[in-house]
């Protein structure tokens, strides 16, 4: 696009001059400075912008001449003529170039040209959004519908339109507009992360009352996974139970040194057999052995060969704690000396991070806990309800054994309640709710000046979802748990027997069978005995009574008195067919 002067294209770059130099341009008019003059076509860079106090800004150039030569120029910012600026290699996204107002009247190609090589002017379309008089749903439109558009702002001031607000917009309102009575507008979307009575009544066209807005805190609490529906919980610090602390479980040795990190002197205690090899660095660790976590280092694994370089990996440096003796517990006057050997049997043991393993926290606090006074411990922390909030008619958490608090949070809210109980509130986190509303002109569900006392619920159950936009948005960008480092195979281990056993040949069956056959009866074997000799084909003609004794005499352990009793019908066939299953 071309600019009548030089002070029009550098107000139209993207970015300021200082932060994008140098760029050129071209002029297609013969310009004279001085006694410098500039043909037509010429490409000029701009090297920077030079200012002087009471004189005009400039822009110093460098422009290149014939066989090679150059020279620098400075052009005022006010000169005319006729000026395009030349292709540049800064790139941008669709998202930049809608945000610069700048860009937006610039041309533009894309990167890779076999997809489209013509330039390309960018617009952005806009979505109005609108209020009928008529009726109070909102109408939506791109701002490309042509449609003929009249201000009618003069003519219609005693029309009442609506003003739908967003749940964040209405916490951006002033204090003085609550309480206030407002109207749904839109309802929240059907994947609301909240599991709560309330939420189904947020219908479009329910009234409601806001009482007030405020900034609360608030806990999430998960139960235990091994339920048959894991549940999760938003709670007010200001819930009245009270709670006491669980042990913790921990799977791996990682996760005890994450635990040791926020806070000091861990003991755990181990509560499954470390299945391990001891060879490979790590120690045994059986059920019941108890552990003080005291810091991180790194220790050098064992090597499987001489030839195989020591690998150095992070591990966890413990005391295995020691269990009193029974017999030094009646020797009274024993007990320092005790404690001096037991601190002297300590064993030091180090364990790599990436070991697994199965432990317990050891607790000794039996104290009872507040909600709010929980929230400032390193979290995830298991606790359980030891008694449950007085003011609520029916405390959802009580009947938990276990529930562990997931972390803590401080949330915008609305204090909020229906027409038909005005007194029953609770309380909307605006930032995980989407719905819109207006504020109406109706009276409050109560006398001037006599606000009901609000009894607020202070546990709401919210979904899964809630769950894992919570942990995503506290996500930090920290080191996944170490992998065990790569072993030599070869040199560490002895090679591994085939899953598949290859079939036995001839000589391994007779060698197989001399060694199960007594040698007194290896004389009536022969390589092409089979393990039972054919039936004999049966007599042309025999009686009944002969084709037993003869049954009998050639198969005495079959033909018993159930054969017999069987052989009523055709004694010719019953004895081809026993004869061919036998």
């Amino acid at each position: 696009m071309a600019y009548s002067t030089i002070e029009e294209m550098v107000s139209l770059r993207p970015v300021s001059l200082d932060s994008c130099l140098p760029f050129t341009f071209s002029t297609h008019s013969k310009m004279t400075f001085g006694n410098f003059t500039l043909g037509c076509g010429k490409a000029l860079t701009v090297l920077s912008i030079e200012r002087h106090e009471g004189e005009e800004d400039q822009i110093r150039c460098h422009v290149q001449g014939q066989q090679e030569a150059s020279a620098e120029v400075c052009i005022p910012l006010s000169s005319r003529g006729e000026f395009y600026e030349c292709e540049s290699e800064e790139v941008f996204t669709l998202r930049e170039i809608m945000s610069s107002p700048s860009l937006r009247s610039r041309k533009f190609h894309f990167i890779n040209t076999t997809k489209y090589e013509h330039p390309l002017v960018l617009s952005p379309i806009y979505q109005v959004h609108a209020v009928m008089n008529l009726r109070k749903n909102v109408f939506k439109f791109p701002s490309s519908l042509e449609v003929d558009v009249v201000d009618v702002t003069e003519e219609c001031k005693d029309v009442n339109f609506v003003m739908p607000l967003s749940l964040t917009e209405v916490i951006s309102q002033p204090d003085e507009s609550f309480p206030a009575v407002v109207e749904i507008m839109e309802g929240p979307d059907t994947s609301s992360p909240f599991n709560c009575s309330w939420l189904t009544e947020l219908t479009k066209n329910e009234q409601m009352v806001f009482h007030k807005k405020g900034t609360s805190a608030m806990i999430l609490l998960s139960s235990l996974k091994s339920r048959k529906a894991q549940q999760y919980f938003l709670v007010s610090q200001h819930y009245g139970g009270r709670f006491r602390k669980r042990p913790r479980v921990f799977n791996s040795v990682y996760e005890l040194y994450v635990a040791s990190i926020e806070a000091s002197g861990l003991k755990v205690s181990v509560t499954k057999n470390c299945e391990e090899a001891e060879e490979e660095g790590l120690p045994v660790l059986s059920v019941g052995d108890q552990l003080e976590v005291v810091r991180c280092e790194r220790m050098e694994l064992p090597c499987g060969s001489s030839n195989e370089p020591k690998q150095s990996v992070e591990a966890l440096f413990c005391y295995r704690l020691q269990e009193p003796d029974d017999e030094d517990d009646d020797d009274d006057d024993d007990d320092d000396d005790n404690v001096v050997k037991q601190e002297d049997e300590r064993e030091e043991i180090l364990l790599p991070l990436y070991m697994q393993g199965h432990f317990v926290e050891i607790l000794t606090d039996n104290k009872k806990y507040r909600l709010k006074d929980l929230g400032k411990n390193s979290l995830p922390l298991d606790v359980k309800v030891v008694s449950r909030d007085t003011e609520l008619e029916s405390d959802p958490l009580a009947g938990f054994a276990c529930l562990r608090i997931e972390g803590a949070m401080l949330e915008p809210i609305i204090q909020a309640s229906f027409l038909h109980t005005p007194n029953h509130c609770f309380e909307i986190p605006t930032q995980w709710l989407s719905m819109s509303v207006f504020f109406t002109k109706d009276p409050l569900p109560w006398p001037s000046g006599q606000p009901p006392k609000c009894h607020v619920d202070k546990v709401t159950e919210v979904k899964d979802t809630f769950f894992y936009e919570f942990r995503k948005q506290g996500s930090s960008d920290e080191a996944p748990p170490p992998r065990p480092p790569k072993r030599n195979v070869l040199s560490s281990k002895p090679p591994k027997k085939p899953k598949h056993k290859k079939k036995s040949s001839k000589a391994d069956k007779l060698q197989h069978l001399s060694d199960s056959v007594p040698t007194n009866k290896l004389h009536n074997l022969t390589i092409n005995s089979k393990k039972r000799p054919p039936a004999p084909p049966p007599p042309v003609s025999m009686t009944f009574h002969t084709c037993i004794i003869h049954m009998r005499a050639q198969f005495p352990h079959y033909c018993g008195s159930a054969v017999v009793s069987r052989c009523q019908t055709s004694v010719s066939s019953y004895f081809v067919k026993q004869t061919t299953v036998w």
